[in-house]
């Protein structure tokens, strides 16, 4: 392909998309209206294939399939009201659709012309209709470039990609810069890697770049996902699967590399499925293989899948997964840019910061570095889970504070729950408290109040929450996923998951909390790769801001949160027992006794905790402590 033909692509595919930005009908396109379903993991979970196979039925039945395009997106990002469909060009969000309502939209909205009420979301905040995505609260803070595209276009569709400049960046950077000069951008940009270490990315890029043309190199992404909550890599390469291409190959024209490798964990089957499918296309186009744009640039992909190993996303361990060997991190130095990928200088970078690099060329590094914070520049993408009302993918600029992403986009804790802490960077991170929610999110700000940016997972949890538990949690995931190659890490990990299990149980004595630090701090300092360094992250912090909560646990047997099965007790309040005897009737191992009309009472010997009888109550008489 040449970059005129490119162009011809992009002319020829822009009108037919154009109104899901400009909100109106272009004289060019074919279309009146477009229908947008995501089709991103949750909402294809959700049942969005049978929406789009009935929109299709409704259409033909109407003789509207040449006037009304039927679009199946990536993620829209309020993945909480999926299955989500939005009709252009009024840009109009109906939220949590179902088949049956589909044949309103086509008859009422479609052909009738009337927006319906009752389909288009509710704002939970405030109650209000909100009819339209950008009217939004979830959006009115986010700047979407990792994002910009998700939820916009056809991810199985290169036109789609081309239409919104998509390879424009990787042709102005063969015929108009330098590999030095493109290096230069970068560093200027401030771009840092967004998979949590945040080593500045044209640095990563430079030092890999000597000796161009003289040694056999590769450029690898990390798909590899591992962090329980967070799903934002997945959503880019299930939305925007281009971006990531383009800008491997911008990365693999820098430092003089051929051959590049994605790796994915299996358990992403609809990205693995658009990646390839995008793999084919950017070949088929021209756009990957020998002499792109006519250019004596040359360089191809390949998919890789990991097997779900955690110590993957690890950089060494991925790329010895890549080789085919089991996946263990190797010691430091030699680094990737000297000896990566089969012993060859190799750069690694993960999905979303791939995803930036191609706006970063096409607008500037000073647009870039206007963002953001200045030792962190840009935007930031982080999946909100937990204990908030808009679960989902969210995209601001670095600087955002943690209170703003939970309560101003996020909606804030459901069902009027006091707000406790935030969980970042997954089991390598840190517990948020209340009181550090107006702490800017950037990398240094977060590891200063012990935690970390991490890849992006942030997952919220409020007053129903016991601290220690969630430190057991994550524990209990590091110490089944570390690969056993180190000893702080394999044997380190499994004492302290001992001694937090202890504690839970109501079996903590005096000294524990101790001992417990001090694994912590030596697991820390001296583990072989980022996994066991971070392992006792989730710990040190809760027990940096929780430390009540450990000790009384251990010094008064007591989970203040009522969450340790052990610990619980389930007490009955006579002056609001009613002696109804129904908690009675339905506890199953016999341990609440008395008389009717008469308050009742439990038997803490008896009682197994399992709250049957808090669910029974119609008076409010029962409560777990």
């Amino acid at each position: 392909m040449t970059l005129d033909e490119l162009k011809k692509i992009q002319a020829a595919a822009l009108p037919q998309i154009s109104m899901r930005h400009t909100h109106k009908v272009e004289n060019e396109t074919k279309y009146t209206r477009q229908v947008l379903v995501c089709g991103g993991t949750g909402c294809t979970s959700s049942g969005s294939g049978k929406l789009i196979d009935e929109f299709t039925a409704q259409l033909e039945a109407h003789g509207l399939t040449e006037k009304v395009q039927v679009v199946r997106t990536g993620c829209f990002g309020l993945c909480e009201l999926g299955p989500i469909v939005i009709v252009y060009p009024e840009g109009v969000f109906y939220a949590q659709c179902q088949r049956e309502n589909i044949k309103r939209i086509v008859e009422e909205h479609i052909i009738g012309g009337k927006i319906i009420d009752d389909l288009v979301y509710h704002e939970k905040t405030s109650g209000e209709v909100k009819e339209k995505l950008f009217d939004m609260q979830f959006y009115k803070k986010q700047n979407r470039v990792a994002l910009r595209n998700c939820g916009v276009v056809d991810p199985e569709k290169i036109e789609d990609y081309i239409a919104f400049d998509g390879y424009q960046a990787l042709a102005k950077c063969l015929f108009e810069y330098t590999p030095e000069q493109v290096i230069d951008i970068m560093l200027a940009s401030g771009l840092r890697g967004r998979g949590g270490a945040g080593f500045p990315t044209g640095l990563k890029w430079k030092f890999a770049a000597g000796d161009r043309g003289k040694v056999k190199k590769y450029v690898c992404c990390n798909g590899d996902e591992g962090d329980p909550g967070a799903f934002m890599d997945r959503s880019v390469l299930e939305g925007d699967p281009h971006s990531v291409i383009e800008a491997m190959a911008i990365a693999a024209y820098v430092i003089g590399a051929d051959q590049g490798y994605i790796y994915v964990r299996a358990e992403y089957p609809i990205a693995v499925k658009r990646l390839s499918i995008a793999i084919n296309q950017a070949r088929e186009k021209g756009l990957l293989g020998k002499n792109i744009f006519g250019t004596d640039f040359s360089f191809d992909l390949d998919v890789r899948l990991g097997a779900g190993a955690f110590v993957c996303g690890e950089e060494t361990a991925l790329m010895t997964s890549i080789e085919g060997k089991r996946g263990e991190p190797r010691p430091r130095p030699p680094f990737p840019a000297v000896k990566g990928v089969f012993g060859k200088p190799t750069i690694l970078n993960n999905v979303e910061t791939y995803a930036n690099i191609p706006q970063i060329i096409l607008k500037g590094a000073d647009w870039f570095a206007g963002m953001g914070t200045e030792k962190s520049k840009g935007t930031k993408v982080f999946a909100l889970g937990g204990k908030i009302v808009n679960t989902g993918l969210v995209e601001v600029p670095m600087g955002t504070t943690v209170r703003e992403i939970i309560f101003d986009i996020g909606g804030g804790i459901p069902g009027g729950k006091r707000f406790k802490a935030a969980q970042t960077g997954g089991p390598s991170g840190g517990c948020i408290p209340a009181s550090n929610l107006d702490t800017p999110v950037d990398y240094d700000s977060l590891v200063a109040i012990g935690s970390m940016m991490g890849s992006g997972g942030l997952i919220v949890m409020d007053e129903d929450n016991c601290m220690v538990d969630i430190a057991k949690f994550f524990l209990e995931f590091t110490v089944d996923e570390s690969c056993g190659k180190c000893t702080p890490c394999r044997e380190g990990t499994k004492r302290m998951l001992e001694i937090l299990t202890k504690i839970t149980d109501g079996k903590g004595e005096d000294g524990d909390i101790e001992k417990l630090e001090e694994l912590a701090n030596t697991i820390k300092t001296t583990s072989l790769c980022g996994l066991g360094q971070t392992a006792p992250n989730p710990v040190l912090s809760t027990l940096r801001y929780f430390r009540d909560e450990y000790e009384a646990h251990v010094y008064e047997k007591r989970c203040p949160a009522g969450c340790c099965k052990k610990l619980a007790k389930i007490t009955i309040d006579p002056e609001k027992c009613k002696g109804c005897s129904l908690c009675s009737k339905k506890c199953p191992v016999g341990a609440i006794s008395g008389e009717i009309r008469k308050p009742y009472v439990i038997d803490q010997s008896k009682c197994i905790k399992c709250g049957v009888c808090l669910s029974s109550c119609k008076f409010g008489a029962i409560s777990k402590k």
